[in-house]
């Protein structure tokens, strides 16, 4: 995975995260324009009829406020994942909201799951320990910056409040957790300069040259410019060229 292919910008960057943002917002208005509830497509954990939610449960939302509180930090982690990790961007949306869904299953509460917030701990956890274990100045800093906007959201993965799904924010920290070991090897690799390369040999650097065995700049004195210089107009060739007029003209 080459670092320009990485780092570029793209349209698809804002478009995609922009578009499955947009999807929720009309899937919302379509339950209120025509009045029913798609809440009984939510993950219902432990009932084989409940696995259909793992599909479809990251696009239903209880309430506006619901769907505004997640549709903000989903744009913003989704298009830094494709701004940053394009190659595999939709691997990890893909398997995230099917493993998310599918851990919710097994732990959750007899209760309808439903939302895209265990969608968003997946790519909030998957993007913290993926710069982490990087070790890339920008995607650590990409981590402390998921850090300082959404680190408030681990208190979410305990039962502290009721009525939220914490079962799927603990499963979507846990898969984000995951796909970053997983995706491990597909990590961008710092530049690395001449001197930092495993074959580099400081005898054959030009830059030292200019530098004692101290450290010391060594400076080119007027007198050794002047050898050079008269080297090399000794060692130039000389091309004249001869014009002789046509006597028939």
């Amino acid at each position: 995975m080459k670092q320009k292919e990485q780092f570029n910008y793209s349209p698809e960057v804002l478009l995609y995260p922009l578009g499955f943002v947009m999807l929720l917002w009309l899937i919302f208005a379509i339950e209120i324009r025509f009045g029913f509830s798609l809440n009984k497509l939510g993950i219902y954990p432990q009932k084989l009829s409940g696995l259909k939610g793992i599909l479809f449960s990251p696009f239903i939302h209880g309430g506006i406020s619901h769907l505004y509180h997640n549709s903000i930090p989903l744009f913003i982690l989704s298009a830094a994942l494709f701004y940053f990790y394009r190659p595999i961007a939709f691997k990890v949306l893909g398997y995230g909201i099917l493993l998310s869904g599918f851990l919710t299953w097994c732990i959750g509460r007899p209760s309808y799951h439903i939302g895209a917030s265990g969608l968003i701990y997946v790519l909030a956890s998957f993007i913290f320990f993926k710069g982490v274990f990087a070790k890339h100045y920008r995607l650590v800093a990409l981590s402390m910056l998921v850090v300082f906007l959404y680190g408030s959201m681990v208190w979410d993965v305990l039962p502290l409040k009721e009525g939220v799904s914490w079962e799927g924010h603990l499963s979507g920290l846990i898969t984000g957790l995951f796909f970053a070991l997983v995706f491990r090897k597909q990590i961008a690799k710092p530049k690395r300069y001449v001197w930092e390369q495993p074959n580099y040999n400081e005898e054959e650097d030009e830059f030292l040259k200019h530098f004692d065995e101290n450290g010391n700049f060594i400076e080119t004195k007027e007198e050794d410019i002047e050898v050079e210089e008269k080297s090399s107009a000794q060692n130039s060739i000389q091309i004249k060229y001869t014009f002789k007029e046509n006597k028939d003209d």
